[in-house]
């Protein structure tokens, strides 16, 4: 299909944001050379309502328009037809995206080939070469890495230019935008900051602050050590006499408290704040902090751009594909073991654990007090 000629400059674009808040903040790059590409154009964002805080202040959107969960795809579209777009860029690649913005009857529309939607598009845009898909490991693949009588490094090898951040700025480049990559950002501003800071008691703290966030969305497979979290902040503490901030979602908020009361006593201040902060208030505690120790999830991505470094264990998924910040980006440690069969890609670790038990307490405080300098 053809793309939009180098002469089309669309005054209002629409961008069917991804559903997820870390996908969403590797979205940026795109978003911001996008802006770059058309500074005069009105560019609304499409996103789900709880991704819609994320957006506020920034530089690449005017405008967002927020779906409810379970929104019928008729209701949105009819909104979205009344906004007379004329181009949209369909940034997930399900069907359901690129059928939105057809029903919607936007002209120009744009977005990855992919099954069961290329001819709701007007631009389907062909994968990229470096592209690497996350193929989950199977339990007998995993048996057979681990048993080899000789220790081999099977980590899979990949491109340079296999980052998610690649997937979304070669979308952009289909208009022409420039595709070279530049570092995810996101804005909180001076009151965003001092609001919080009030509301969660934090306003008195003069030391240092870092912050915590043990949990991971996607499965077990995803987190390292609870064990190891708590003997980490505690030396951490025990060298730099920090608060520790602990970030999580509701889900998290048994495992913040299990950590709460191995560390908390009279000499060292533990604010436990998962399942309490609006996605707003994490992103303005998240940039108050000098350091971030996180599992591979959506706040490690925001912390990121909001320009905190983070340490991140790394077990079960990739760095090179979807670690935070700009790839490459010497602020921000990203610990892994020599397991043979890392990055499997699985929820739940079919063996023993070796990708996260084998990236030692020791490791991790090391990269924290580096991180912090």
């Amino acid at each position: 299909m053809a793309l939009p000629s180098q002469s089309f400059i669309p005054l209002r674009i629409l961008v069917r944001g991804v559903n997820w808040l870390g996908d969403a903040v590797m979205t940026t790059p795109a978003l911001l050379r996008l802006r770059e590409k058309f500074p005069n154009a009105h560019i609304v964002l499409l996103t789900p309502e709880k991704l819609t805080d994320l957006w506020q202040h920034h530089s690449a959107v005017n405008e967002t328009i927020a779906f409810a969960p379970g929104e019928r795809i008729f209701s949105v579209s009819r909104r979205l037809r009344a906004e007379k777009f004329e181009l949209a860029l369909v940034l997930p690649n399900s069907p359901r995206a690129a059928l939105e913005v057809w029903l919607a009857k936007i002209p120009r529309r744009v977005g990855y080939v992919r099954p069961l939607r290329n001819w709701l598009l007007t631009s389907a845009v062909a994968p990229r070469v470096q592209a690497a898909p996350m193929r989950k490991r199977t339990p007998g693949e995993i048996r057979k890495l681990i048993a080899a009588p000789m220790p081999q490094n099977s980590r899979s090898q990949f491109h340079p230019a296999a980052h998610q951040v690649h997937e979304y700025l070669h979308l952009v480049a289909a208009l022409d935008a420039n595709p070279e990559p530049v570092s995810p950002q996101l804005t909180v501003t001076p009151e965003d900051r001092v609001s919080a800071r009030k509301k969660f008691a934090l306003e008195k703290v003069d030391g240092l602050v870092f912050g915590l966030n043990p949990g991971a969305e996607y499965g077990p497979a995803k987190r390292w050590p609870v064990e190891n979290f708590i003997a980490a902040a505690k030396e951490i503490q025990k060298r730099t006499n920090c608060v520790w901030v602990l970030f999580g979602g509701k889900n998290d908020a048994e495992l913040a408290q299990q950590i709460e009361s191995a560390t908390g006593n009279r000499q060292s201040a533990v604010f436990n704040l998962a399942g309490k902060t609006s996605l707003r208030e994490l992103m303005s505690l998240l940039k108050l902090c000098r350091v971030l120790l996180t599992n591979d999830t959506g706040p490690m991505h925001v912390a990121a751009a909001l320009g905190t470094p983070v340490v991140v264990p790394f077990g079960s998924t990739s760095p090179e594909l979807t670690g935070p910040g700009l790839p490459g980006d010497p602020r921000h440690h990203l610990l892994r073991a020599d397991a043979p069969c890392s990055p499997c890609f699985l929820r739940k670790c079919p063996i023993d654990f070796r990708c996260m038990t084998g990236i030692t307490v020791e490791r991790v405080v090391e990269a924290v007090m580096q991180a912090a300098r």
